[in-house]
């Protein structure tokens, strides 16, 4: 890690004064295609023997300074930006996996994610077994012979579940497998994978690194040979490359990351905390409170507990309630912006999963998911606290 604080990084990361004439901000580069000065520099940059760019779709500038930047802030050999999240989330399974791999998942983790393992499995033959990612043991017991990849979700999504990254990643490197970690509710600011032994690591970006619900993107971050390969075979490929622009809103919104994850943080606790002790509330998973599974894993690889909260109200109903009677908060289905989002986890993102399954990844029907903003904190719990006397 670089000896400038996180704080000076998320503001300087990437930057380089002899580049695009001294602009202190990155300018855009709309450019599709690029020329060259004669044949033999066409022939290099084009195979890639020679630095440059060629082609919108495999590379830009713009691209490349936020590339730069995320590597900085995760201590990454490299980074590769796209589309969207679950577009660096097939990009890094495809660039390690063929059919018959096998992969060991999370029960309970992000449901698109969840959808994608499936389909992997329904039309590629890639197995993947899924299992409580809380206990290490579990990870261990699922290995096949055949088994290429450990993918962790910490904090997970929606119940914040919290995995012990390195020992995960230990065991993984004597087995030879790769370890790849969704680093998106954390964020780097709050936890670095890759310094806990993991091989590569995703987010996605529209969430807390975009910062403001106004920006669709993703983003890898690991080894420099994954990172070499998935450029020049799955992302060549499958396309899913970010737009200039949006690598431009992106690097905008970084640069006040940890201003935002500071007030996230400590709103969360204070909220996590004061639903904990409601009288309508069953349940409340966040890693800062002493009463969560893995309080102490958290606390050992995580410098900040994040904006995420789960908080389960025993019923559809109930659950339903609280969400239309919220007045501040927005219900909507993504997180990690400014505002705070509610939504009811079963009826929204979880929706397409069978209850069946819901339920064996712990998605109650009255489990509320809550991302934190950086609104003020009493003002939230107010909120909060209205919408539960609803109820």
């Amino acid at each position: 890690m670089s000896e400038k604080s996180f704080d000076t990084l998320a503001v300087h990361a990437g930057e380089d004064r002899t580049q695009n004439h001294g602009a202190v901000s990155v300018p855009i580069y709309p450019a599709s295609v690029f020329a060259f000065t004669d044949a033999d520099e066409g022939a290099a940059i084009h195979n890639h023997e020679k630095e440059g760019y060629f082609y919108g779709r495999l590379g830009n500038p713009t691209q490349s300074a936020l590339e730069k930047v995320m590597a900085e802030l995760e201590n990454g050999e490299g980074a590769l930006a796209f589309a969207s999240g679950m577009a660096a989330v097939s990009a890094s399974i495809f660039t390690i996996v063929k059919s018959g791999d096998h992969i060991v998942a999370p029960g309970s983790m992000y449901s698109t994610t969840t959808n994608f393992f499936q389909y992997l499995h329904e039309n590629f033959g890639v197995e993947t077994t899924f299992t409580d990612a809380a206990n290490v043991e579990n990870y261990r017991e699922a290995t096949q012979p055949n088994t290429k990849i450990f993918w962790i979700e910490t904090p997970s999504n929606p119940l914040v579940r919290i995995t012990d990254i390195a020992a995960v990643a230990e065991f993984a490197m004597t087995k030879g497998i790769k370890t790849i970690a969704d680093n998106t509710f954390a964020t780097p600011f709050n936890q670095r994978p890759l310094e806990l032994g993991v091989d590569l690591l995703v987010h996605s970006a529209t969430k807390y690194l975009g910062g403001h619900s106004d920006l669709t993107a993703g983003l890898m971050v690991g080894s420099r040979d994954i990172i070499d390969k998935a450029r020049l075979s799955t992302t060549k490929l499958f396309g899913g490359n970010i737009a200039p622009a949006v690598a431009w809103l992106l690097m905008r919104g970084i640069k006040t990351l940890a201003l935002r994850m500071e007030r996230h943080n400590a709103n969360a606790s204070v909220l996590a905390n004061m639903l904990a002790g409601h009288a309508k509330v069953q349940e409340v998973f966040y890693p800062g409170l002493k009463t969560h599974q893995n309080h102490e894993i958290a606390k050992r690889q995580m410098t900040g507990f994040g904006g995420m909260i789960g908080f389960d109200l025993g019923s559809f109903g109930a659950a339903k309630l609280f969400i239309n009677n919220v007045k501040l908060c927005t219900l909507a289905t993504s997180l990690g912006g400014v505002e705070t989002i509610v939504q009811h986890s079963a009826a929204m993102t979880h929706a397409a999963l069978p209850p069946e399954q819901r339920a064996m990844a712990g998605i109650s029907d009255g489990l509320i998911r809550l991302s934190v903003g950086i609104e003020d904190v009493d003002d939230l719990s107010q909120d909060l606290e209205q919408a539960l006397n609803a109820i």
